[in-house]
């Protein structure tokens, strides 16, 4: 590695940071410096490597060809860094950071999370709720917890539970509810991007979509299931969502069929280093609830 003996560390990182985010200005405030800063940075890192990494125009930068090709190197050599630090922070302080969705966390998992603490009273766990993608790779997170098909590039998975999903409603509303074909009859819940639709569970029972009428629509899928033990309505939910709310009568599954959607919860850490006592820990612990489905 003598050859990085002759750039500047600054240099290369204000390249990097200008060439991901597509401006001067959005480089300088990710770095805490001013534009001019950046921009000279970048001009001393160019001389340096002796190329243009940047094309300039009006609308920002673009990478020279040769830009395009030092720039994933450095992008991906920074990630390396960044998960570096992030993990010696990690072990510092102690504290096992989880990124999961707003509605798994205040529907399932902090209910549950004593039952952690108890087995392992020397692991702290911090709960990020956000519905934002994040990196576990170049973040102060150690574990995401994520809805999908185990797709996602430069992680590693392990898939927790398949997911199931059928109708509930309010144990009012399910008296009226005696076969599948009578879910016409009634407001549908819903949300305006699900994830999946009506037609995995109304399929398999011989229906399909254009039977539904119309109901209340909400932003997410917690507020879909308030909405269903309110009594407003019928929710196709998730089975981990709707589990609390079942067995404290709040809601009433009127159906027995549950069915898959082809959509998994995953456990999801970074793609190098090893996994610590505490996220193997925190897996087992996990995957354990989830199979018992409480």
């Amino acid at each position: 590695m003598r050859n990085l003996n002759r750039f500047h560390l600054n240099g290369l990182r204000a390249l990097e940071a200008a060439g991901r985010l597509g401006s001067l200005r959005a480089a300088a405030e990710e770095l805490g410096v001013t534009i001019g800063a950046v921009s000279q940075q970048v001009l001393k890192a160019e001389e340096q490597l002796g190329r243009p990494v940047f094309e300039r125009h009006s609308r920002g930068l673009s990478p020279t060809p040769f830009g395009l090709e030092i720039l994933g190197y450095l992008g991906a050599g920074f990630a390396e860094i960044s998960a570096g630090v992030a993990l010696a922070d990690r072990r510092r302080d102690g504290v096992l950071t989880v990124s999961v969705a707003p509605v798994f966390a205040s529907k399932w998992l902090v209910w549950r999370l004593q039952r952690f603490h108890e087995q392992y009273p020397d692991v702290r766990v911090r709960i990020d709720a956000d519905v934002s993608l994040v990196d576990p790779n170049t973040s102060d997170v150690d574990v995401c917890i994520r809805v999908g098909r185990g797709n996602w590039p430069n992680v590693r998975a392990e898939k927790l539970l398949d997911q199931l999903v059928f109708p509930v409603c309010s144990p009012a509303l399910a008296q009226h509810l005696q076969y599948p074909r009578d879910l016409a009859h009634v407001p549908i819940v819903s949300e305006p991007t699900p994830m999946f639709g009506w037609n995995v569970w109304l399929n398999p029972n011989g229906l399909d979509e254009r039977i539904l009428g119309d109901g209340p629509v909400f932003s997410d899928a917690s507020l879909c299931l308030d909405a269903a033990v309110a009594g407003q309505g019928v929710f196709l939910a998730w089975e981990t969502l709707a589990h609390d709310a079942l067995t404290m009568g709040r809601l009433a599954a009127p159906f027995p069929g549950r069915y898959p959607t082809g959509i998994s919860y995953w456990f999801i850490t970074p793609r190098i280093g090893p996994q610590s006592r505490s996220v193997r820990a925190f897996y087992g612990w996990l995957k354990a609830e989830l199979d018992q489905r409480v």
